[in-house]
């Protein structure tokens, strides 16, 4: 292994990097200066130097250079397809083996048309816009110096994530446009879909030019490496978990590098008592039904009294149709009596669960008031969705409810990246401190001041 003298001069880690003091019991000895540090013995804090190393190249590439990089990873996606897909159906295979529900499996699959959709995702991240350089705002101060807040990359990024392959390809390609090596740590569930993506896209970074360091896999699948990974603050930048609420609850709890949180989804629609019913009923299938596996979709459905006589026939119905459990309370259950819809009663951990699968928890509620006090109780502070014809009702609800997304007559699935026009997404942030909602491209961007005198003395 060469030493870490060796890896500055090669890759051009900048002159007085160096790593945290908690990091001397993985050396070979204690670290002395950042041009005589000995390499970690540790795979993982191998990896994160080696990616601490190429986030210090990336920083200052122009526009075209990332997307020539770019370009060749969405070229070399389409060439490889075959190789990973055959690489996916190991994964498949032994998850079916395993019992694993058909919604996971689900996620877990890659198709031909699938890697086709993942190259596109690619390109259609080539097209957006670069953040790093932005102008925030900027100013000429009255003393004549010139102030500028731009956008710089976080550096490295690490995800932990869970069965879906796709994260592996969208990570790495936001990560590359935005300036920032990526440190990808996916469910052993799906290890070998992510060893043979990431041997497609260092391949394709490395032909561009760039450092293939630049995309890493976690080395390791022992919860122990990913310990190291949460504990790899000053080499870490910041951390993404992506997955059900043990993975991010864990990570949250655990890290000492700073975590951008990606909540769990657990979603609600609110039918208000001046709904249209058509619209109401719509809106209700598509956010539960229309892919139910995902962070967006609706998990509790809550109904206001007045109209729950005339509308949860119609809602049970069509969620009979769908496929959909209705775990319900009592006033529901009364409404539900000679429906074709499958109905069993709730109990309180219904309220909070993330279903990911066709159910949802359904009640019945006194007032607007109520159902904002049920949601602020059991959200997940991911979106919820009122129906309602009452703009009075609609501006009261947005105003109350504290989640990334409210949303007023639409579904909730709509809470998304690409829907929202911001391209791809790392994933929806469920915190309200540096990011919130969709994250993009410019929220895996910090920013610096660039403060320009001329001979200026305070």
């Amino acid at each position: 292994m060469p030493g870490y003298e060796n890896v500055i001069s090669n890759c051009g880690i900048a002159r007085g990097f160096r790593p945290s003091a908690q990091y001397a019991s993985c050396m070979t000895s204690a670290p002395t200066s950042p041009l005589t540090d000995p390499w970690p013995k540790s795979p993982v804090l191998q990896a994160a130097y080696r990616s601490r190393a190429a986030a210090a190249d990336l920083a200052p590439l122009p526009r075209a250079v990332k997307d020539d990089a770019l370009l060749a990873m969405a070229d070399a996606l389409e060439v490889r397809t075959k190789e990973i897909v055959e690489a996916n159906a190991a994964d498949e295979e032994r998850a079916r083996e395993a019992g694993t529900s058909d919604a996971i499996v689900d996620r877990l699959t890659l198709t031909p048309e699938r890697v086709r959709a993942i190259a596109s995702d690619v390109r259609d991240v080539i097209a957006l816009p670069d953040p790093v350089g932005e102008v925030v705002r900027g100013s000429t101060l009255p003393n004549g110096i010139d102030l500028r807040q731009v956008r710089v990359p976080l550096g490295v990024v690490g995800i932990i994530y869970e069965a879906r392959p796709n994260v592996t390809v969208d990570a790495a390609a936001l990560c590359l446009k935005s300036g920032n090596a990526v440190l990808l740590r996916g469910s052993s569930s799906a290890s070998h879909s992510n060893a043979a993506l990431v041997k497609v896209l260092r391949d394709a970074v490395g032909g561009a030019g760039l450092p293939a360091d630049a995309v890493q896999l976690v080395p390791g699948e022992s919860r122990e490496s990913v310990r190291e990974l949460m504990r790899a603050r000053g080499l870490v930048d910041v951390l993404i978990p992506r997955g059900g609420a043990s993975l991010i609850r864990t990570v949250v709890e655990e890290s000492t590098v700073p975590v951008i949180e990606t909540g769990t989804g657990n979603c609600h629609v609110y039918v208000d008592a001046d709904a249209d019913l058509d619209m109401a009923v719509e809106i209700l299938v598509n956010s539960k039904a229309q892919r139910p596996s995902v962070c967006n979709a609706a998990e509790t459905l809550l109904v206001h009294q007045d109209i729950a006589p005339r509308f949860l026939p119609r809602a049970l119905e069509a969620l009979a149709e769908a496929g959909v459990t209705v775990h319900a309370d009592e006033r529901v259950m009364a409404l539900a009596e000679g429906s074709k819809a499958t109905v069993v009663p709730a109990v309180i951990e219904d309220w909070e669960t993330e279903y990911l699968s066709y159910d949802i928890a359904a009640g019945v509620v006194d007032s607007l008031e109520a159902a904002v006090s049920h949601i602020r109780l059991w959200s997940s502070g991911h979106t919820e969705a009122i129906v309602t014809s009452s703009q009075q009702a609609a501006r009261r609800f947005t105003q109350l409810v504290d989640s990334t997304t409210v949303a007023v007559n639409a579904s909730t699935r709509f809470t998304d990246g690409g829907q929202f026009g911001f391209g791809a997404e790392i994933g929806i942030s469920t915190q309200k401190l540096h990011a919130r909602g969709p994250m993009a491209l410019p929220e895996l961007t910090s920013t610096k001041y660039i403060v320009t005198g001329d001979g200026h003395t305070r």
